[in-house]
């Protein structure tokens, strides 16, 4: 049975260090909370010792007999940490999910906020958020509130942390809300992945189908054309001659090809960063055919679930929906939720915008107008989430389904087409043959 390595918390926040032997990392958890202990860190024995084998390993080949002047040199000379470098050590949503739940579960049991950081500070493998928590720590221990101290690093914690975090805190109920923004950013990751998922499949195909017509129009109908040459006084098949000539354009203009496609590349993206140009695109993306309906379902989705989130957690509705529209992610959505806040601010509610808007199904509409008249839209607001979660996974299934054999297909048609095209005037002189040799007999 493995064996499992852990640090956590015990009930007075002390830390304690151990380990157990589980059949798997579940199980270790499920034993550690039995044990009334709060999990900071659970690791396979082995996956745990090999890195630092390989650290000691590593220590002893380059420190050689005089550490303090040979490997503290090199190291101040040439280990540049990888995160100061522009581009480099990002925050993923999956380090900065589980950096939140384990804040929640070690404030939860009690642990003052400024330790907590510190425990997770310690053991943070990830060189950006480490640094950050440690300024973080650092802000709070000089009298800022957690809030205050997240919003000095918007590229890490976006204006929906913050503001859930400062309504946890006026609350009293902090760590409540950091356990809804991981489920938050859980499910709004999963989303995401079974959407990339589903885009992997045809975006495979298309580069195979890219890379074999670039090789049989640079390498092997070239062939074929020498093979053409020979036949004087033979016309080509019209469909073989335009095949050629796509082939000669390919392997004596290529870099004016692929300069011709960078051009049309750029112009599409500065016209999509103008306004008009962002809301035609933004648009488009909810009625183009197969992908229109899954990306629709998709800025529901997350509409309804960070509405209810941001509610739910005491953050006042204007100010909710200010973060909704700036996270939203869609034009066409932010100006719906746009019109929602005016209404609001008036005194209005919030289903007649919505409806105008003509993005949000009747169903949607109707749900928020029966939370709004109960005074449960938060909860409406989740189960319509919740809902859209589903349609987005049968979604993704059928657009699937839909697009494996559309691109198999598309890509058969491409290079049967060549295919023919090369073998046209091969067919034809072969018939020439033939009926020259009938003839002979004759």
């Amino acid at each position: 049975m493995p064996k499992f390595n852990y640090i956590a918390m015990d009930a007075q926040g002390k830390e304690t260090k151990g380990s157990l032997d589980a059949k798997n990392q579940s199980e270790a958890l499920a034993r550690l909370q039995e044990m009334q202990l709060f999990p900071t860190k659970v690791v396979e024995a082995g996956a745990a010792a090999s890195p630092a084998a390989k650290g000691k390993k590593g220590a002893k080949g380059k420190g050689g007999g005089s550490p303090a002047k040979g490997g503290k040199g090199m190291k101040k000379e040439f280990n540049i940490p990888l995160h100061k470098i522009p581009g480099f050590g990002g925050v993923s949503s999956k380090v900065l999910c589980t950096f939140t739940r384990q804040l929640a579960t070690l404030i939860d049991a009690g642990l003052p906020l400024l330790r907590g950081l510190r425990v997770l500070e310690k053991q943070e493998k990830n060189p950006s958020l480490k640094e950050t928590i440690q300024k973080i720590g650092v802000s709070v221990e000089s009298g800022s509130t957690f809030s205050e101290a997240l919003g000095q690093h918007p590229k890490i914690f976006n204006k929906l942390f913050v503001s859930m975090v400062k309504a946890g805190e006026m609350g009293g109920v902090l760590e409540v809300v950091l356990l809804r923004l991981a489920e938050f950013m859980e499910k709004a990751q999963k989303i995401k992945g079974k959407v990339v998922a589903a885009l992997f499949y045809p975006t495979a195909v298309l580069v195979v189908a890219v890379a074999i017509m670039s090789i049989l129009m640079v390498v092997v109908i070239p062939k074929f054309k020498e093979i053409f040459a020979d036949l004087a006084g033979k016309g080509l098949p019209g469909f073989t001659v335009f095949v050629l000539n796509i082939s000669e354009t390919v392997q004596h203009h290529f870099l004016e090809t692929c300069g011709a496609f960078f051009v049309i590349f750029v112009i599409f993206r500065l016209l999509v960063k103008t306004k008009t140009g962002r809301l035609m695109f933004d648009k488009f993306k909810l009625v183009v055919p197969v992908f229109g309906p899954v990306i629709s379902k998709v800025a529901i989705s997350r509409f309804t679930r960070t509405l209810g989130t941001l509610v739910s957690s005491g953050v006042p509705i204007l100010q909710s929906l200010n973060i909704v529209q700036e996270t939203s992610g869609n034009v066409i959505v932010a100006n719906a939720v746009h019109s929602v806040h005016e209404n609001v601010k008036e005194g209005e509610n919030i289903t007649s915008p919505l409806e105008s808007s003509k993005i949000f199904p009747p169903m949607v509409i109707s749900m928020v107008d029966v939370g709004e008249q109960t005074g449960a839209l938060p909860e409406m607001l989740m189960k319509i989430a919740d809902n859209y979660d589903e349609e987005v996974d049968n979604a993704v299934a059928a657009m699937t389904s839909l697009l494996e054999p559309v691109m198999i297909v598309f890509l058969a048609v491409i290079v049967g087409s060549i295919v023919i095209a090369m073998f046209m005037p091969l067919i034809s002189l072969m018939d020439g043959m033939g009926d020259t040799g009938g003839g002979g007999d004759e």
